[in-house]
């Protein structure tokens, strides 16, 4: 089992694989982990649940921007310079009840002391059906859009939603962008409930290469475990497994790119 949670609302920066100087915003509680998944290789570990234990728990959107506001200051006078501020940490930012309002004052605040940044949303898209969060994502610079499965099964092994939600209605709602997202992918192997699962192979992994041609993303993010996680039995897949993926992306006229 592993498992830690953001304890703040700014953190880093840190240097991210993928995002360069990353100044990370978790918008959700600081003492427990809030997410519409329950992902068996989530870095922050077991989703307890998918509803704020009290609502009180969330920190107010005025609050949040005062408190970017004090950080982004701090960072300016002494650096270094984020490339991405990113919404991240304690599970699914777009559950913060005051989402549209925050994006508004990040942009503001990333307009003021970091022109040159990037905002961007690491997201699991199950509420991107909401027209008031799909509006308030595409004002980000880059949606990065959580499709690591191919059929409604791994999608229960895996990602194991804690919401309602169908995995056409997911690929319904990465359509929505109209391509102006990246599509992040995670890839492993191991054993589920006692059951061989990998979701790199088979007919599963040919329905996930379908989706991807209705998203038609700007770039798939290929990737594996990198991290401990918070179910045993599971396996990173070798980087030649990950290639041999980005290959059969490519094949159908994508970008893709290992990390």
């Amino acid at each position: 089992m592993s498992g830690f949670l953001f304890r703040q609302v700014v953190f880093g920066p840190v240097r991210s694989r993928r995002f360069g100087v990353s100044l990370g915003i978790n918008l959700l509680p600081i003492g427990y982990k809030l997410c519409s998944y329950n992902c068996i290789y989530c870095e922050c570990g077991i989703t307890q649940c998918a509803q704020p234990q009290d609502p009180l728990d969330f920190i107010p959107a005025k609050s949040i921007a005062e408190i970017m506001h004090s950080r982004f200051a701090e960072i300016l006078a002494t650096g270094p310079m984020p490339d991405n501020l990113t919404f991240a940490g304690n599970g699914e930012p777009t559950m913060h009840p005051e989402f549209p309002a925050i994006m508004e004052a990040t942009i503001r605040l990333r307009n003021t002391f970091f022109p040159g940044t990037k905002i961007t949303v690491l997201s699991n898209a199950t509420r991107a059906g909401d027209p008031a969060i799909l509006n308030a994502l595409l004002k980000a610079d880059n949606n990065v859009l959580k499709l690591d499965v191919g059929t409604p099964e791994l999608l229960a092994s895996i990602n194991r939603p804690l919401v309602k939600i169908s995995l056409p209605q997911l690929v319904g709602n990465l359509k929505n962008f109209d391509g102006k997202l990246s599509v992040q992918s995670l890839f492993l192997k191991g054993v589920i409930n006692g059951r061989q699962v990998n979701n790199s192979k088979g007919e599963q992994f040919e329905q996930w290469l379908k989706h991807l041609e209705d998203i038609h993303p700007a770039l798939v993010m290929v990737y594996s475990i990198d991290r401990a996680t918070p179910v045993d039995g599971l396996e990173r897949l070798s980087h030649a497994e990950l290639r041999e993926i980005s290959e059969r992306i490519k094949s159908l006229g994508l970008k893709a790119e290992i990390f």
